[in-house]
């Protein structure tokens, strides 16, 4: 039977590649850093690490290396169970509980990742007597979370305050609604309107959650994400997030809410009561990613920088960067197979970043995700921006 199928998912992958789609996967042979050494898959050397989501540079920060190493110590290698088996150490409380106070919330519960917490809200809170509205280019986990539950399903467009609220209107007679957004876009930088979101929860009686990956940890006046940056920290009712990237950069994921939802999750979310216990090395390891971040605020200054440097020379420098001030800057390029080759003609220049395309983006809107890192110096920004340029020229633009 396999040989027929062999056929067809040959075929398949051949499409992709011909269509210039294909995302090969490269090896390197370091810790993450802003500079790291690729072995396979590009081409061999040391380069500069412009698509990693390593925002404050904590992936190989000393201290948090060290606590993962006293962690292994003192609570193991793994929990080898579920939470409410054998599953739950001190530690795992620890961060509950600093999570909790760091965003503002109630309670929080912790997941294996942040995709698993999507997938564990919504069939666990809503069903077919309710209504979810998502931002129409929220984050495929949330897509599949949203799919797991009997709710109605509504999108709005992306950040259109004028169709949410149509899409509100129209859920009137739902027991329970819920709009969720991503709070930063992945693929663009845009922020969510989170303010006139909540206003416009509160005026039709709708939940809010936020899932906030791509801001926890520097979005903000102090790094509690883009709840505090819209001043709407106590009006949001559910947040999701990881511990993978500005947060140390490892894996794990949370659902800080209200106390309410939270002690739900515990009793009902699937991928919470059927998945090992997050390991105690990044449990530990994330509580010092939390001290760093209460203690000072210079590592999100220097990410702040670098953002507005790149940015700058890389407009100056003729590329179309999508406007905003997020470490996200994607450089939009267009044609999905010439994204690709740019990003083969950088990683040639010392400059490893990544082309994205269909169906990551839509059809027409390749680009190269630039993020920058508070790991990177002055230097490593005119470096990057130094390849851009060459290595546009040897494109022939």
């Amino acid at each position: 039977m396999f040989d027929n199928v062999r056929e067809d998912l040959a075929a398949t992958l051949d499409e992709i590649r011909e269509a210039g789609l294909f995302k090969p996967e490269r090896v390197i042979g370091t810790p993450q850093s802003a500079s790291v050494t690729v072995t396979a898959g590009g081409r061999p050397g040391e380069v500069l690490n412009f698509c990693a989501n390593n925002y404050l540079g904590l992936a190989d920060h000393p201290a948090v290396v060290a606590a993962a190493k006293d962690a292994l110590d003192r609570w193991g290698y793994g929990m080898a169970s579920v939470r409410f088996i054998c599953g739950t150490q001190d530690v795992h409380k620890q961060l509950e509980e600093r999570l909790s106070h760091f965003l503002g919330q109630e309670d929080t519960i912790l997941y294996s990742s942040c995709f698993d917490a999507n997938g564990g809200v919504f069939e666990t809170l809503l069903d077919e007597r309710d209504a979810v509205i998502s931002d129409a280019l929220n984050h495929a986990s949330i897509i599949d979370g949203i799919r797991l539950s009997k709710a109605r399903r509504h999108r709005y467009a992306n950040r259109d305050l004028a169709d949410l609220e149509q899409q509100l209107k129209a859920t009137q007679d739902a027991r329970r609604r819920l709009i969720v957004t991503d709070g930063v876009f992945s693929m663009d930088g845009y922020i969510a309107p989170l303010r006139e979101i909540c206003d416009l929860a509160d005026r039709y009686d709708a939940m809010v959650m936020v899932d906030d990956s791509h801001a926890v940890g520097f979005v903000g006046p102090t790094g509690r994400g883009t709840p505090e940056l819209h001043g709407v920290m106590d009006r949001v009712d559910i947040i999701t997030g990881t511990l993978g990237k500005a947060l140390g950069g490892a894996s794990g994921g949370y659902v800080a809410a209200r106390r309410e939802i939270v002690a739900l999750l515990r009793q009902r979310s699937r991928p919470y009561l059927f998945s090992n216990s997050l390991a105690p090395v990044i449990a530990a390891a994330s509580l010092t990613v939390l001290d760093l971040l209460e203690q000072s605020g210079d590592l999100r200054e220097r990410l702040a920088a670098n953002t507005h440097l790149f940015r700058t020379k890389m407009t100056e420098a003729g590329f179309e960067v999508l406007p905003g001030e997020h470490a996200i800057a994607p450089v939009m390029i267009g044609d999905a197979a010439k994204a690709g080759r740019l990003a083969e003609l950088l990683l040639e220049r010392g400059v490893y970043v990544i082309g994205f395309s269909y169906p990551v983006v839509p059809h027409g809107q390749a680009r190269i995700r630039v993020q920058l890192s508070a790991a990177h110096s002055t230097e490593d920004v005119e470096r990057a921006v130094a390849a851009f340029v060459d290595a546009r020229a040897a494109l022939g633009e």
